[in-house]
């Protein structure tokens, strides 16, 4: 049977009130969101590091296991809740070698029925898949930032547990290492059967390996969902911000599919979707702008929905792969370039378009 996990909880904290409701199944869920927003501490609710003022956090199931209930005075230790828990420091044993952190995890799980021989083995094959053979004998603080890393997502996902909590579980490694480990993470998350829950501040992580997702700001949920859904549509300013929108401008509604982009110079364009009235905004990706020559931009001349940007005083920006354009109106343009490329000649089109289907309808 299908276990999932319902989390209602709230916590006053320094700056904001911590107000989280959600549930999480089989996928792997996320929760995205800037620094400080309240993610670690809603994972560490779950796990029972802290304790809410309030709220409820149970898992469902072949019955229901409650881990937590302000009401009726319920609050398991975390050694009872079956919870794996990845930290942003790790939290390895610091007095045990990478090979016996890895054991303790097995301990409490099928590791406490098996043999010496089946145990090392088990232990062999999860450093190997975490690219730890040959640290064996080493101690956490002979290890790399990454290699600590690797050895708490070892350790944890070998003991098999319920509910794996992940807490920006690949924050110290560098770009390499961090997506060959988030492809091999992916890979175990498919054919991990319990729940999983990860936070991150990384967009890119979360669209990854997340097929829902929870966008969060101040302790609240700005918007949930699919992964894929929420980044099509994130419903606020707060929430495209969080996706990586970085073209967002106030509007007059001008009609039922018509605005004036006040911070794009007056801009005019059409949406493909109707602009209700509580919509305040729109945004563009940077990305999903389509480049035009005078020829190309003379076919959409005068029709409805031609969106057409003209693109006067650009300033342009070399990045190793990129092209970053801004536009005098204050529109941001990325294009794709080679590592070889420097001679921004060319690259700067006359015209920019973007597609009613590109438009994104924001609230404040």
């Amino acid at each position: 049977m299908t276990m999932v996990l319902r989390v209602q909880i709230k916590k006053r904290l320094k700056a904001f009130r911590l107000d989280m409701e959600f549930e999480a199944g089989r996928e792997c869920l996320g929760i995205l969101g800037p620094s400080g927003c309240g993610k670690s501490m809603t994972l560490k609710s779950v796990a029972g590091i802290v304790t809410p003022d309030e709220g409820r956090i149970a898992v469902e199931g072949d019955g229901e296991r409650v881990l937590f209930d302000s009401r009726k005075r319920v609050n398991l230790r975390p050694q009872k809740r079956q919870a794996g828990y990845v930290f942003q420091q790790y939290a390895l044993f610091p007095n045990m070698t990478v090979e016996q952190n890895i054991m303790t995890g097995l301990k409490g799980a099928a590791g406490g029925r098996m043999t010496d021989r089946q145990s090392q083995a088990a232990v062999r094959e999860w450093m190997e898949r975490f690219r730890l053979t040959g640290l064996e004998g080493r101690y956490p603080s002979q290890l790399s930032g990454g290699q600590q890393q690797r050895t708490a997502l070892a350790r944890s996902l070998a003991g098999r547990p319920g509910i794996l909590l992940l807490d920006e579980p690949f924050s110290a490694m560098d770009t390499f290492l961090r997506e060959g480990l988030r492809m091999e993470l992916k890979t175990v998350l498919k054919d991990y059967a319990g729940i999983s829950v990860l936070v991150t501040h990384d967009r890119d992580e979360a669209y990854q390996l997340c097929s829902r997702l929870i966008l969060m700001d101040e302790g609240k949920v700005l918007a949930a969902g699919g992964t894929r859904e929420v980044f099509e549509n994130p419903g606020t300013c707060r929430a495209a911000r969080l996706t990586g929108c970085k073209n967002i401008s106030r509007i007059e509604r001008l009609g039922r599919r018509k605005i004036c982009a006040l911070d794009w110079g007056g801009l005019k364009l059409a949406t493909a979707c109707d602009v209700d009235r509580d919509v305040t905004a729109v945004g563009i990706r940077a990305h999903d702008f389509s480049p035009l020559s005078d020829d190309e931009a003379s076919f959409w001349k005068g029709k409805d929905e031609a969106n057409l940007i003209p693109v006067k005083e650009p300033v342009v920006s070399e990045m190793p792969f990129e092209w970053y354009v801004t536009l005098g109106c204050g529109l941001w343009w990325k294009t794709e370039k080679t590592i070889y490329a420097h001679d921004p000649g060319g690259i700067v089109p006359p015209w920019l378009r973007i597609a009613p289907e590109g438009i994104l309808l924001l609230r404040g």
